[in-house]
Formats: C-alpha cells, sequence, structure tokens
C-alpha cells in the first residue's frame, strides 16, 4: 500500500513545526545557526515556525496522512532581465525579517539565508525544496523519499526543474538516488561551519 500524501493547509501548522523542529534541530545546519543545546531548545521551533508560515503563504506543504512527515516546496521564478530574483525565498529583506521574528541577536539566522540565496539558481523557474521532515522514530521507513517522488512526479508533468540543499552527506546520498546531481559551488559556512550542497534535477520526459 502506498504512503497516503495531502497538501497541508494553516490547521496543519503546528504538526508542521513541531515535525521540522524534531527532525532539524540536531542538523549540522541548525547547530551552527543555535550553537548551544538549551539555547537550540529553546529557540530553534521558532525559525521552523518562520519557514512554514512562508511556505504556507507562498507555496505548498505536503504532509503524509498519518502527519508523520513533510515537505515543503516554494515555486520559484526566474530572475527578471536586470538579474534580481522575483520575490519568494530570495526576496532581499527576508533574511533580515527571519531573523527580526526569531531571534534578532543571532546574526547567523541572518547569515544562513543570504548566503543560500546567492547559490540558489536564478536563471530558470524551478521548485524548490526548502526542507523535508520525517519524525525521528519513523526515519528509515521511505517516508521521506515517497514524499519527494509524488513531488517530482508533478514536476515531470509541469516541465519544471527542482532544486534543493543538501545538509548532510547522507541526505545528498539519497537526493542523487532520487536524479539530484549537484549543481555550482558547495558553501562552507562560515567559522567552521558545515558544507552544504546545492543540488538541480531536470524534469523526466513523458
Amino acid at each position: 500500500m502506498g504512503t497516503g500524501i495531502r497538501a497541508a493547509g494553516e490547521g496543519d501548522r503546528e504538526l508542521v513545526v513541531r515535525l521540522l523542529d524534531d527532525a532539524f534541530r540536531d542538523d549540522p545546519v541548525s547547530s551552527w545557526v543555535f550553537p548551544g543545546e538549551e539555547y537550540r531548545r529553546r529557540t530553534h521551533h521558532k525559525l521552523m515556525a518562520a519557514f512554514t508560515d512562508i511556505v504556507l503563504a507562498a507555496g505548498r506543504i505536503d504532509i503524509t496522512q498519518d502527519g508523520s512527515a513533510c515537505a515543503l516546496w516554494l515555486p520559484t521564478p526566474a530572475a527578471d532581465p536586470s538579474g534580481e530574483a522575483a520575490g519568494g525565498h530570495a526576496d532581499a529583506e527576508g533574511p533580515a525579517l527571519v531573523r527580526a521574528a526569531v531571534d534578532p541577536a543571532n546574526e547567523r539566522i541572518e547569515v544562513i539565508g543570504r548566503l543560500t540565496a546567492e547559490i540558489h539558481p536564478t536563471d530558470r523557474a524551478h521548485d524548490y525544496l526548502w526542507m523535508i521532515a520525517v519524525t525521528p522514530e519513523r526515519q528509515g521507513e521511505g517516508l521521506g523519499t515517497a514524499l519527494i517522488d509524488a513531488a517530482l512526479g508533478r514536476c515531470d508533468r509541469t516541465g519544471l526543474p527542482a532544486y534543493l540543499e543538501a545538509s548532510n552527506a547522507r541526505s545528498r546520498a539519497l537526493y542523487e538516488r532520487l536524479g539530484f546531481e549537484p549543481t555550482g559551488t558547495p558553501l562552507d559556512l562560515p567559522d567552521g561551519g558545515p558544507r552544504i550542497w546545492p543540488m538541480w534535477r531536470e524534469p523526466l520526459s513523458r
């Protein structure tokens, strides 16, 4: 039996935030943005809430019927002729606004937004897999793969490429199995932070 998947709505907001917080609290990038376990425990969920609100307003959140996994997707237009991205995640004010909402004293919240925007391809419209989360006790059951496969099917039907940033070697290997390839130059976060791999997938012809 396949995994049931639906589009999340406003009523799912707290569930999505909890899934993201549980799945990413110990991720290398989250650990860099929020150094210190106690600080991360108190603050990390606020960043996940900000991301959830952005995608609920401008993108799509896929969630499994049992609420054990979710994926956040943003439709991303190509840059306009001046070379500036047309709104969305690359909005120049976005990282500063997120920092102000989450923890104004933490510069890294803004830095991570600006650095990932700099490596994000802008020459072609695409769907951006911002985050995917599986509740820890259900990881390894193929739920993340099912969520991505469903979205990539939409990309193939509409002829859109897909883009993401892998935050660790394990997730990079998974994405490669799903047809993503490294693109551009990996991002090494400053002050000894982890490496992030930008990855791209062309749509399959039908």
